[in-house]
């Protein structure tokens, strides 16, 4: 190992490091903690949220009002992120360039919480380093290149990026000890975390952790020019009152607010701290987050129902096979499913899909093992020369769980087998006089009773 690889050397020249002063430098600048002053008296937090809500609207153009009251709320609750359990993150996003990101990056780095701007990301350990005492705010610009899946050691930026969403998240790491040695350390990586880019290739488990603020180029000239030069003082300013109302606020930052229905696992982690915050200032703004959160989930919810939503090719699978099991019967042959599959989705299962290949009994059977334990099996376990294929009770389980309320995978109905036709037996034995039962109708005696 490198001291490059400990210490994240090469991202220095890239990284925008301010103390809320207007002052900034590339070294990282953890040692100059954020002084908010002590001139603002105790503010009306829900007049202080409008009021930052309406800077950011005479400077930026969003495609919907809740777009300003996300940056607004986000802002806030990063100078209260260490009273917080989790901490979504944010995705500045634009359909076309030049729609006005790195502009709300620079009003973050006035209003948030010792904000980190990093241009390019090129090391996991740095970022480890910047926030491993304290839950800074990183702030990333053009992360649809900075954060290409291609690149190399983008895998590891996310897992911190990921793993710093909830309280405990941590990186394993190298520091330096006395003697000149070095010592294993375990660095926090909970941070509050902005994404700047156009239509960034993030990963699944990232997505689900992120609330998108979508932007518009200003055509129209609705929006004022960011002049730092003339406007930095204000910005700061209202940053500074952030923090400061935030000290009053620690209190009641605790309560948790009942979220909509629907809002619950990682809906509930994204929503409810900006909740908290909102429940603290008081005002329209508690309304506010539960009408964004409720969107949410109601967007996703269409989004599966009607396709739009990427599903993994595993999931589009079981789908599949619950959506095109033959009627009446309770065992598929594995290579007259295939057939079937390819034949009613070729898009998805056949020789011209995203895969290059069609699909075979081999892969077929690799996904429903890896994923889901699914295992094939014979027919008649009798019979020798019976085919292998998969029973319909043994996806009843799996189908069931990957079922939600408006989910795309329909629930199973699962036919019982049918019972064997039987005729009434004798109530006891000929020979043993004791209990015969509906397995040896027909007989009068257990078999081995008549071979005495």
């Amino acid at each position: 190992m490198t001291d490059t690889d400990i210490w994240g050397t090469g991202l220095e020249d890239d990284v925008f490091v301010s103390d809320g002063s207007g002052r900034s430098d590339g070294s990282g600048g953890s040692e100059r903690p954020l002084e908010v002053s002590t001139g603002h008296p105790k503010e009306d937090g829900a007049a202080l949220l409008e009021e930052v809500r309406d800077w950011l609207a005479r400077h930026i153009v969003t495609m919907t009002p809740g777009d300003l009251d996300v940056l607004t709320l986000w802002a806030a609750h990063t100078h209260l992120a260490s009273s917080l359990f989790s901490t979504p993150r944010l995705q500045l996003d634009s359909p076309v360039p030049e729609s006005g990101k790195t502009t709300v990056l620079e009003h973050l780095e006035r209003l948030c919480y010792k904000p980190v701007v990093a241009s390019t990301v090129s090391s996991a350990a740095l970022l480890a380093r910047l926030v491993g005492a304290d839950p800074r705010t990183l702030l990333l610009d053009e992360v649809d290149r900075s954060l290409d899946p291609k690149k190399e050691g983008v895998a590891e930026i996310m897992a911190i990026l990921n793993s710093g969403y909830k309280v405990g998240g941590s990186r394993p790491t190298l520091m330096p000890a006395k003697g000149g040695s070095w010592e294993a350390a375990e660095l926090s990586t909970f941070a509050p975390v902005a994404l700047a880019g156009n239509q960034p290739a993030l990963p699944d488990d990232t997505r689900s952790r992120i609330i998108r603020v979508l932007l518009l180029p200003d055509w129209q000239n609705q929006a004022e020019e960011s002049d730092w030069e003339t406007k930095d003082a204000h910005a700061r300013e209202l940053g500074e009152r952030l923090a400061a109302w935030a000290e009053h606020a620690q209190t009641d930052v605790t309560h948790r607010p009942t979220m909509p229905p629907g809002c619950t696992a990682r809906f509930r982690e994204k929503w409810q701290p900006l909740a908290r915050v909102a429940y603290a200032a008081g005002g329209r703004w508690l309304d506010a987050v539960m009408e964004l959160a409720a969107a949410d989930v109601e967007n996703v919810r269409r989004d599966k129902e009607e396709g739009l939503a990427m599903e993994k090719p595993a999931i589009v699978l079981l789908r599949h096979i619950v959506e095109n099991w033959p009627s009446g019967e309770t065992f598929w042959a594995t290579t007259a499913m295939c057939t079937e599959l390819i034949d009613t989705h070729p898009e998805m299962w056949g020789e011209f899909s995203s895969y290059g290949k069609a699909l075979t009994v081999q892969r077929l059977g690799r996904m429903l093992n890896n994923f889901y334990g699914v295992r094939s099996s014979v027919k008649d376990r009798a019979d020798k020369n019976s085919q292998r294929g998969y029973h319909r009770a043994q996806f009843g389980a799996v189908s069931e769980a990957l079922t939600r309320p408006g989910g795309s995978i329909p629930p199973p109905h699962i036919e019982p087998p049918e019972a064997p036709e039987t005729s009434e037996a004798p109530e006891k034995c000929a020979v043993c006089n004791q209990r015969m039962t509906s397995v040896y109708a027909g007989q009068t005696a257990h078999p081995g009773c008549e071979a005495i």
